[in-house]
């Protein structure tokens, strides 16, 4: 992946500049999804935008190294007949689908700079913060006391860590907690931006859906949204079930030794990111 200095400065700049992104959390996430991607065309009439948004979502397909059309549901010659009568993922649905998640990446780390921006300047966490957040408010609620700057730069990391996999074709599985979740809020970012052009269709929606169930091992992490689950993987279900750890201090610990995260994320003291709120040992050091 590559990050672009001009939009990502762009992009704070609009954060508290004349250009201020509306508040409301979609209205705000539409209004940046519809920023053009730097190699897209910089004036386009409004009536045009969608086909040349999509031409260039197409486009984009091809860095998406990692994963094959397969991977977005499309039934290969060679599959047909352990298929059956499903006729799969059309191609090009498919093909929207990869450019969505390369457009959808550009759109959130440009975001999640204004993210560490506004936490850095605040002096807060996101609990408590009181100007513009685009994606750290949709991670659990129950640690937002414990998401601070120091943890935005974390978690851009890793973003740009995990996403870097995708496109240099190097991606193998999620590597801890914190690349489930960050890949959870891409593939909404990938909708919103799809459906700010009016592309999102139930074929690329299926596209999305198929890529995640394929990507994900499990989905324990969609428990940390339910408080009413706090702690399983503690209990005697969790351990029945084999649930990885999902306190925050286990975010940024790999699932085993074959899983890569980047150096930032397991080497550098970062208290801040512990139980702290909650009563429990903090610090994620010696994860690696």
């Amino acid at each position: 992946m590559q990050l672009h200095p001009e939009l990502t400065q762009e992009s704070l700049d609009a954060a508290t500049g004349a250009d201020t992104p509306p508040a409301d959390p979609t209205a705000r996430r539409a209004y940046l999804a519809r920023t053009p991607h730097p190699s897209a065309p910089s004036e386009a009439e409004p009536a045009a935008d969608a086909a040349k948004i999509r031409r260039q979502m197409l486009s984009l397909a091809a860095g998406l190294k990692a994963f094959g059309p397969g991977m977005f549901g499309v039934v290969t010659e060679e599959d047909e007949e352990s298929f059956g009568d499903y006729e799969g993922t059309a191609q090009e649905d498919a093909q929207l689908a990869a450019g969505a998640l390369m457009w959808a990446t550009d759109v959130m780390v440009d975001q999640l700079f204004m993210d560490v921006q506004t936490l850095t300047d605040e002096e807060t966490n996101v609990a408590e913060c009181e100007g513009v957040l685009w994606h750290l408010e949709d991670l659990p609620r129950r640690y937002a006391l414990c998401y601070d700057a120091q943890f935005a730069r974390l978690f851009l990391v890793t973003v740009i860590a995990m996403t870097t996999r995708f496109t240099q074709g190097t991606f193998t599985h999620l590597s801890c907690v914190t690349e489930e979740l960050a890949l959870r809020l891409l593939l909404t970012e990938a909708k919103v931006c799809l459906e700010a052009f009016d592309l999102l269709d139930d074929g690329v929606e299926q596209a999305l859906d198929c890529f995640a169930d394929l990507v994900y091992e499990d989905m324990d992490h969609e428990w940390l949204y339910d408080d009413a689950k706090d702690g399983i993987e503690d209990s005697p279900v969790g351990e029945m079930l084999g649930i990885a750890p999902m306190g925050l201090a286990d975010w940024f610990k790999p699932f085993n030794d074959g899983r890569y995260l980047h150096p930032y994320a397991t080497d550098a003291p970062h208290s801040s990111t512990g139980d702290d709120q909650t009563g429990e040992d903090s610090g994620t050091d010696g994860q690696g």
